[in-house]
């Protein structure tokens, strides 16, 4: 980690704690502990206190819109509520006072990268993959899809996301013959799946998360309240198919078991979800979205492979070789999909 890693995750620690922490009271807390430490996010725990750390670049007026929409009460029991009030500047709030853990003097916020609050809740269990919670997700994703939104958002940054992650493979391998195929499948898919244009008019103003899998679910109040989505840096309008698009693309690469993916689909369908019809075949809606995110987590793979100065384990290859099988069949584009 470097000199610069450390004093964000501090930071944020200090943070996360002085507001977790009773004003005056007798300091017995555990250190903060960090939840994810990336570019795009870095995330540090500190009692029932999460603080984040968002992007550099982030573009603070639509990170701002995002906070705002994670607090309407339109979304209540959708998207976990932040602890940073909405229209307020996304920084740190000033120390509450009362003893804390030694500190530096001026404790300040991770500039230039943006900061929130979010209360802590409980997430899925990767170690008990039988009970993920598929077909909860799903109806929170049918339900988010539902609700319109209340006011402007940005757009859903789920293409935009998959265009950076093509970037990022072909910095980390200049001329690589191994990123030909992903490269193959990104060429495949319509201009709107690659960030290029907007989507289809008739597919582009409903609420979207941008970035669905089961990371991104957490009980709240922890450990046994309702399932919820977090993290809203991708979210907006767009495309709903797109946040189906991750399943989606698990089950067509065999990483998602079939009763798991028609657990997902039926529930969605149930819930009244417009992404897809209420019946028959989903995939003329699915196709495209899958094979974009297919594309974007093979991508992303090989980037960390070249990072990490090691070769693609066998998830990893499944979702390239799906890259090289899906450059080569028709994409069942709907008209409303045509770029």
């Amino acid at each position: 980690m470097t000199t610069t890693q450390t004093s964000v995750v501090q930071d944020l620690g200090t943070l996360a704690h002085r507001l977790s922490h009773p004003a005056g009271a007798r300091c017995v807390c555990e250190p903060p502990q960090v939840l994810a430490d990336r570019p795009d996010g870095t995330v540090v725990r500190s009692g029932a206190i999460v603080a984040k750390a968002h992007a550099a670049d982030s573009d603070h007026e639509a990170l701002a819109a995002r906070i705002a929409l994670a607090a309407a009460p339109q979304l209540t029991g959708i998207l976990l509520p932040p602890l940073t009030a909405p229209g307020r500047s996304l920084t740190a709030p000033e120390p509450s006072g009362g003893p804390q853990h030694p500190e530096p003097s001026e404790p300040p916020a991770p500039a230039p990268r943006p900061v929130t609050l979010w209360p802590l809740g409980a997430p899925v269990d990767p170690s008990d993959p039988e009970a993920a919670p598929w077909a909860e997700a799903a109806v929170l994703l049918a339900r988010l899809h539902r609700t319109e939104p209340p006011f402007r958002l940005p757009a859903m940054r789920g293409p935009a996301k998959a265009a950076r992650a093509v970037a990022r493979m072909r910095a980390a391998l200049p001329g690589d013959p191994a990123v030909l195929p992903v490269l193959a499948g990104w060429r495949a898919l319509p201009a709107w799946a690659r960030g290029e244009v907007p989507a289809p008019v008739r597919r582009s103003g409903f609420l979207c998360h941008g970035d669905l899998h089961l990371g991104q679910l957490v009980r709240h109040p922890a450990p046994d309240g309702p399932w919820l989505l977090i993290d809203v840096d991708d979210a907006g309008t767009g495309d709903p198919a797109w946040d189906l698009g991750r399943p989606a693309a698990w089950y067509a690469s065999g990483l998602l078991a079939p009763e798991d993916w028609f657990v997902f689909l039926d529930a969605y369908r149930s819930a009244g979800g417009p992404a897809v019809p209420a019946d028959g075949d989903p995939w003329p809606e699915l196709d495209v979205p899958a094979r974009a995110l297919t594309v974007q987590t093979a991508a992303l793979a090989l980037a960390k492979c070249a990072a990490e100065q090691r070769r693609p384990d066998e998830h990893e290859q499944l979702m390239i070789e799906s890259c090289a099988r899906i450059a080569t069949l028709p994409p069942e584009l709907a008209a409303d999909h045509a770029s």
